[in-house]
């Protein structure tokens, strides 16, 4: 079987610290399961993007990255005991989990799973409330992401669409 690690975000948006992290894991498996986190969500100052405008950004950014990898969108099912079965039963079989949001690694590992923590690259800035804070603010935000990204993110009209759902009436 392969060495397979699963890394779960919500990716709102894509970012360069994600991609350092990914760039990362691909030295130590032989293939990545990317989960999408709380598909179900677009559209919201918190969550302004689909599931498939991100699945876009994933695959466009990792284009080069060297090692196979399966992007899979997840939607929330608000049970956190149930949450990794769920999780397994719609990913491809994993050895390895990635990730140091502390749920994410509590849940896992109460379910026997292997988990690393990887070291996050410049966490203040690199985080998708920062960048979307800048979005709103109209401050720079495209050197916080992978230029590809940042092509998504205009050809969808992603600053506009996080500036309108922000506004109140």
């Amino acid at each position: 079987m392969k060495n397979r690690g699963f890394y779960i975000g919500r990716f709102q948006p894509y970012h360069n610290g994600h991609q350092s992290v990914l760039e990362r894991i691909a030295e130590d498996v032989d293939e990545i399961v990317i989960g999408v986190g709380s598909a179900q969500f677009s559209h919201t100052v918190n969550n302004p993007f689909t599931a498939g405008e991100r699945v876009m950004m994933i695959t466009r950014a990792l284009e080069d990255l060297g090692c196979p990898y399966y992007v899979i969108p997840i939607e929330d099912i608000q049970r956190n005991a149930l949450w990794v079965a769920h999780v397994r039963s719609i990913s491809p079989p994993f050895e390895h989990v990635f990730s140091s949001n502390p749920l994410v690694v509590r849940l896992f590992k109460e379910q026997g799973i292997d988990v690393i923590s990887p070291a996050m690259l410049e966490r203040h800035n690199l985080s998708g409330t920062e960048i979307r804070r800048r979005m709103l603010a109209g401050e720079r935000w495209e050197e916080l992401i992978p230029p590809v990204v940042a092509e998504i993110i205009d050809e969808i009209d992603g600053v506009a669409r996080l500036q309108q759902i922000a506004k109140t009436d």
